[in-house]
């Protein structure tokens, strides 16, 4: 592929969709998932995906849970791609993941629908990062696809560089014990590179492993842990979202218990624009819990947009 030529891009992945625009090919992004939503200026594109489960207002994270579980049950993908639409945009190259059957299309899905809609070859990307440094491959997948190494190697050593000043800044701090909650009903504590955000942040992440998929959990295993800090960031969720729907923890029985409770030490973060997404915001995912977990080191720059204090009311438009 000739770096000056022009290319049509299909991404759906939002953190592909956020590595293209920052590798400089947002122009030549023809369509994208419903899900990707960043840089804003990606939002007038078609959209090519849908899920197969309908979502209302009032629905809970324990109805989302049931519905997506019973699609997978089935065989079946939780999303669905547009055939005809994706055809009609005609791309020469797709950025998707293989990485989880909730994140994005299915990866068979979506070789069906090149194979019956598209009469050309197309150049399927896709990655499946667990870790920091799968994410950092992820990186520079796309951006051999797109044939501008040097840019990827430069957006990955920027993110790097800020993670080495975040670890020579909290060195020498107490590092106080973690847990992440990534989905509130059922429980389920952040895997993948979540505890390696935490760790990087001056923190020491409890009840999940780098590197792999985020576990669902019982609540006495949290009270056994008994945390100093619990951040809530719910797989998709807004802070909005979050706020919403944190009666399903806070009415627990054992919720008091928490030591980070009783010391107001809970946070609410926005796991749908940062730590769920494994793009080049990354960095400031780590700078967020960097904030939080060392008030006194870090300006909260990206408070009320990225976390706020659980007992705090955000302003939200």
């Amino acid at each position: 592929m000739n770096s000056s030529s022009r290319i049509r891009i299909a991404s759906l992945l939002p953190s592909l969709t956020e590595v293209v625009c920052k590798l400089g090919f947002e122009d030549q992004l023809v369509c994208r998932s419903h899900e990707c939503d960043f840089p804003p200026s990606v939002t007038h594109l078609p959209i090519v995906t849908e899920p197969k489960y309908s979502v209302s207002k009032t629905d809970q994270s324990k109805d989302i849970h049931q519905s997506i579980t019973e699609l997978l049950q089935q065989g079946l993908s939780v999303y669905r791609v547009d055939d005809e639409k994706l055809a009609e945009l005609n791309p020469d190259i797709i950025f998707t993941q293989d990485h989880c059957e909730v994140c994005a299309v299915s990866f068979h899905d979506l070789e069906l629908a090149i194979e019956n809609y598209l009469d050309k070859d197309v150049e399927i990307v896709s990655v499946s990062p667990a870790t920091m440094e799968e994410i950092f491959d992820s990186f520079k997948k796309v951006a051999q696809a797109l044939n501008c190494h040097a840019k990827g190697d430069e957006l990955i050593q920027s993110i790097r560089n800020r993670f080495h000043e975040i670890r020579e800044i909290t060195a020498h701090q107490p590092k106080p014990d973690v847990i992440a909650i990534e989905w509130m009903d059922p429980l389920m504590t952040g895997g993948n590179w979540m505890p390696e955000l935490i760790e990087i942040a001056g923190g020491i992440n409890r009840l999940s492993t780098a590197g792999e998929h985020s576990p669902w959990i019982e609540w006495d295993k949290i009270v056994a842990s008994d945390p100093e800090i619990l951040l809530l960031l719910p797989c998709g969720y807004s802070i909005k979202q979050t706020l919403q729907e944190a009666e399903n923890l806070t009415e627990n029985k054992h919720w008091k218990q928490l030591k980070a409770v009783q010391n107001n030490q809970v946070y609410i973060l926005d796991g749908n624009q940062y730590f769920n997404r494994s793009g080049p915001r990354i960095k400031e995912s780590a700078e967020i819990l960097a904030q939080i977990l060392h008030p006194q080191l870090f300006k909260p720059t990206l408070k009320k947009t990225g976390w706020i204090h659980f007992d705090q009311t955000p302003i939200i438009d």
